[in-house]
């Protein structure tokens, strides 16, 4: 049976959704990746989706979330990848572990900045992920 995973960023528009759509695709024969903000912004950043197109990870269903519309899913195992999530995640109802391994926001910055986050999402936080529930 697959794990879900929950990816909680602030704005749920850039590092949380390359996140998701990495585990997605690299880990989908145990794992069911989710994507929220704390602080949704309601949108994919372009950037990031575009790049997610180009690798050939980008579905459909990826878009920004809030917060509330996962508290009632169940989740074994939720990973905050900025600081602000971090301090702000909220508890859920289940008790669930939380991990945290913060990215910085390629947000407003140049393309390969983009592809910087994307390529350090895969090489730290899939093993941790895959270490964790796979």
């Amino acid at each position: 049976m697959k794990k879900n995973i929950l990816i909680l960023c602030t704005g749920n528009s850039c590092r949380s959704i390359m996140a998701e759509a990495l585990i997605n695709a690299k880990l989908s024969d145990c794992i069911k990746a989710y994507s929220s903000g704390v602080k949704a912004t309601g949108s994919v950043n372009p950037q990031a989706k575009e790049l997610l197109k180009e690798r050939g990870y980008w579905r459909d269903e990826y878009h920004s979330k809030v917060i509330e519309s996962v508290l009632d899913m169940n989740f074994d195992l939720i990973v905050t990848v900025c600081d602000n999530a971090k301090e702000s995640c909220p508890m859920f109802p289940k008790s669930v572990k939380t991990i945290h391994l913060g990215f910085e926001d390629p947000s407003g910055k140049e393309k390969e900045e983009y592809a910087k986050s994307l390529n350090l999402i895969e090489r730290l936080l899939l093993p941790l992920i895959e270490k964790n529930l796979c």
